[in-house]
């Protein structure tokens, strides 16, 4: 901001030569004038990219769907897809930012209806990648699951599965990274300059699902109609952020709605299903053509689902009168959230948009194996080590020995996890690798220096990252068989996550 410095000095020391000359009245319209066009100039820098340049978009949507039985991941035991109840699909979404010929810079984010992004996929969506777009850095590539707990599983061992009739994970994995492939080439292929638009609206689809005892006990998806409950545990996180990408003839192209919370309404079921985003992108397509692209970005939501915990009777009374299913009413909130941020986020929509992107590794504590845990750890090992249809419950258990060994030897340690930080325009997005609980998507959106905040999870499978209250609750989900990185991970999580964001605003 050289030049802008050099002109707010050349102005103030203008000012200074006429200030004699000048009655009181005549000084303070001035410095009204003078702060308002500061300030334009200031907001003028803010919300756009250096003189000339161009924000560029592409998307695509790949069918994921397998055309064979599969096992499903997101439960503890084997459960067999024989046939899909609604297609899966993952959404590829191009950025780039150009000045002229010169590429300033680039983003690809890809959105899949997978419980996790396991470890091994994204590598392998990048090495199918690289070759066939050479003038992209496939390193500001990334994923992320919307988490439903009924799409195929993709880590080979974690289930006794069938050795015939039913696809392997590998053999999924293959066929899935090779879809998602051609869509990111596609997108990025098809990006074109078009305009820009964010937005927030409300939709209540977050639950928190930690019920809290008079023993301060906590336990997810615990009775609430008992008289030692006193309340859930956190609270939650009801705004919806919406980006919007139109053509230069004002047709929307592709929409993200970021919720802070998992798809998982229907977890419980034995067949493939997007969950609430299926209904979502129907009605939405419904609206806009069937060639809209829909990214669904699960927000930090590691302590919440649309699963409710009081107030169940008046719901489902509500929803009979309305002749709705409960996954059909999510949708409708989803849908109403979105037009209200479309509504108004229509009348301002951008061509020119800064775009920053920075991707790099941070490392964050694992959080310590203590003895009392390792005894239990033990116990469970023991209980299910003979018993393949346990296989799950075995490698939870297990897990925690091996930490501890390690721990032992080697120290706590650190974890590494590949942060992607964006800035589009006036909106700042971030990314993490776990089920983050919200209180930390409330400390990074409330501390962030954009107008509007995404977070997304689950662009990596590294485990619920618990709060502090929920460590000491206990239970599910923060017990460290849940959990690899603890509450003082989570908020060096927090603190380089906003520092990055302040870095992308500090850029010129």
């Amino acid at each position: 901001m050289p030049n802008s410095v050099s002109r707010i000095g050349s102005d103030g020391l203008q000012c200074c030569r006429i200030r004699e000359s000048l009655n009181q009245f005549d000084m303070k319209r001035l410095h009204c004038i003078l702060t308002l066009n500061l300030t334009t100039a200031c907001l003028a820098f803010i919300g756009t990219s250096p003189a000339n340049a161009e924000l560029r978009f592409g998307a695509a949507t790949a069918d994921i769907t397998p055309d064979q039985p599969v096992a499903l991941s997101g439960q503890r035991h084997l459960r067999i897809s024989k046939k899909p109840e609604t297609p899966i699909s993952a959404t590829a979404l191009a950025l780039e930012s150009r000045k002229g010929n010169e590429v300033l810079d680039q983003a690809v984010i890809v959105s899949c209806d997978l419980v996790a992004i396991r470890e091994g996929i994204l590598e392998k969506v990048r090495e199918k990648v690289k070759p066939r777009l050479p003038d992209f850095d496939v390193k500001k590539l990334f994923l992320s699951a919307t988490h439903t707990h009924t799409a195929p599983v993709t880590l080979e061992g974690r289930y006794a599965i069938p050795k015939t009739g039913v696809m392997t994970p590998t053999e999924y994995v293959d066929f899935m990274t090779s879809r998602i492939a051609d869509a990111v080439v596609k997108s990025w292929t098809n990006r074109k300059p078009g305009k820009l638009s964010w937005g927030q609206g409300q939709a209540v689809i977050a639950q928190n699902r930690r019920a809290v005892y008079a023993n301060g006990t906590a336990v997810m998806y615990g009775r609430t109609n008992n008289e030692k409950f006193r309340g859930q545990e956190g609270t939650e996180d009801h705004n919806l952020e919406v980006l919007f990408f139109w053509d230069a003839d004002d047709k929307l192209l592709a929409t993200a709605i970021n919720v802070a919370c998992p798809a998982q309404e229907v977890e419980g079921g034995s067949s493939l299903n997007a969950d609430f985003w299926h209904p979502v992108r129907e009605t939405l397509r419904e609206r806009f053509g069937k060639d809209l692209h829909i990214l669904g970005w699960a927000g930090a939501g590691g302590d919440q689902s649309p699963h409710l915990m009081i107030g169940k009777a008046a719901d489902e009374r509500m929803r009979k009168l309305s002749g709705l299913t409960r996954l059909e009413e999510l949708a409708r909130r989803i849908v109403n959230g979105w037009t209200e941020a479309y509504e108004a986020a229509h009348k301002d929509k951008h061509t020119d948009a800064v775009l920053h992107h920075i991707s790099h590794p941070i490392k964050l504590p694992y959080r310590k194996v203590t003895d009392v845990e390792l005894a239990d750890a033990k116990m469970q090992v023991e209980k299910y080590a003979k018993n393949p249809a346990q296989r799950w419950n075995y490698l939870w258990h297990q897990s925690v020995v091996t930490r501890h060994e390690i721990q032992q030897t080697e120290g706590v340690g650190t974890f590494e996890m590949e942060l992607h930080l964006l800035r589009l325009g006036d909106i700042a997005i971030a990314s993490n690798e776990f089920e983050l609980f919200t209180d930390y998507g409330f400390q990074m959106k409330a501390r962030s220096p954009a107008v509007q905040t995404f977070v997304i999870q689950l662009t990596g499978s590294a485990g619920y990252l618990p709060s502090e209250r929920a460590v000491n609750g206990g239970g599910y989900s923060a017990i460290i068989q849940s959990s690899r990185i603890g509450p003082k991970g989570g908020q060096s999580l927090v603190e380089q996550t906003v520092s990055g964001m302040k870095s992308l605003w500090a850029k010129p």
